[in-house]
């Protein structure tokens, strides 16, 4: 049989019992720990996260039907496997465990090689839990600043999902200008390097200010601040990002353009932001999940950014977006109110032309 490695909680209040159990997985090469009552359980699984547990479950005070359920209600432990440790003809005990959530039974007196078999069929099911968790968390840490993931991830219960939610946020659209001209007669293989250069610098400075990345367009990008995770200054957030894109990091993008594609004439590009109400979540099918912002707040968004080629300005921003700010920028022009296609009334622009660094 597969060897496996793993660390294995033993709990049972007979001392004889726990030495066989212990003995016996020991020879396999598993690293075991032991409680010998219910309480004494719960605080080891605290201080130690064990891989599986072997569970007795008559043992005086906290018995093991009372731990088991502990286990399994808790999100931070309802994944961990437990095998109970039953007599064999304690048939109704084992199916009020089953109920509750056990993962497997051990009939006593126990068989070396069923306990083998019980314990490696608990690591191997903890491994593929810990396997899944690790692809939900690269999945949160592609459009989300690694400091929000565990609390996106404990909000959405570990899944890979992110429940829908009504949130005050920002979304910001960026566009390059000029980008189509670039690409004419180039290499496709050149182009498309062109285009991850971009969005790499352009996803650097979301997520460095503490936004989400929603989608990539083309050239075009996607991003939410106050979203999936609220918070008060998404307003502020947005506008960093803004400059940081239209400012260092276009400047970057343009250099490496120069070097790599002798490119002289620099390229632009045209942001544009709105705040308000949207709805938060995951979309798609079972097979194929992606993270949307969705509601008019993207929407104006969406056509404020479209507005930075007849205005002539490199960041756009609602009076909304002013109004939801801490700190609203000295810098910004005002330009009244602007008819915006899809919109019934005028919306109130405001205007931020971001110098690149020399």
């Amino acid at each position: 049989m597969q060897r496996r490695t793993g660390h294995v909680l033993v709990v049972d209040d007979d001392a004889l019992n726990r030495r066989l159990l212990t003995a016996t997985l020991a020879r396999e090469g598993i690293r075991t720990t032991t409680a010998n009552d219910g309480a004494e359980a719960l605080s080891a699984i605290k201080e130690d996260p064990p891989d599986v547990v072997l569970l007795d479950i008559e043992m005086p005070g906290i018995d093991g039907f009372e731990v088991l359920e502990r286990i399994k209600t808790d999100e931070a432990t309802r994944h961990l496997p437990v095998i109970m440790i039953s007599g064999l003809d304690d048939t109704q005990s084992v199916v009020r465990c089953l109920e509750i959530g056990a993962d497997d039974f051990l009939p006593k007196p126990f068989d070396a090689a069923i306990l083998r078999a019980r314990v490696n069929a608990g690591l191997d099911r903890k491994a593929l839990h810990d396997l899944e968790a690790e692809r939900v968390r690269d999945i949160f840490t592609r459009f989300l600043p690694e400091p929000m993931v565990d609390e996106v991830l404990a909000r959405s219960n570990g899944d890979a999902r992110v429940h829908p939610e009504l949130l005050t946020a920002t979304v910001l659209f960026g566009d390059l200008r000029g980008f189509t001209s670039f690409a004419e007669g180039r290499p496709v293989e050149e182009v498309i390097e062109a285009i991850n250069t971009y969005l790499t610098l352009m996803t650097d400075a979301v997520l460095d200010a503490g936004g989400t990345l929603v989608d990539y367009m083309g050239d075009g990008i996607m991003a939410a601040f106050g979203a999936p995770v609220p918070g008060e200054d998404h307003a502020d957030l947005a506008l960093a990002a803004a400059r940081a894109m239209a400012g260092e990091q276009l400047a970057t993008f343009n250099a490496w353009l120069a070097a790599m594609a002798g490119v002289t004439e620099p390229i632009r590009m045209g942001i544009g932001i709105h705040s308000g109400p949207v709805v938060s979540g995951s979309v798609g099918s079972p097979r194929r999940l992606e993270y949307a912002v969705i509601g008019d707040t993207t929407n104006t968004a969406s056509r404020i950014e479209a507005m930075t080629k007849e205005l002539e300005h490199a960041v756009l921003f609602s009076a909304d977006t002013r109004d939801a700010m801490r700190e609203p920028p000295a810098d910004a022009v005002s330009l009244g109110p602007v008819e915006i296609r899809g919109r019934s009334a005028p919306v109130e622009l405001w205007a931020l032309d971001v110098e690149e660094p020399p």
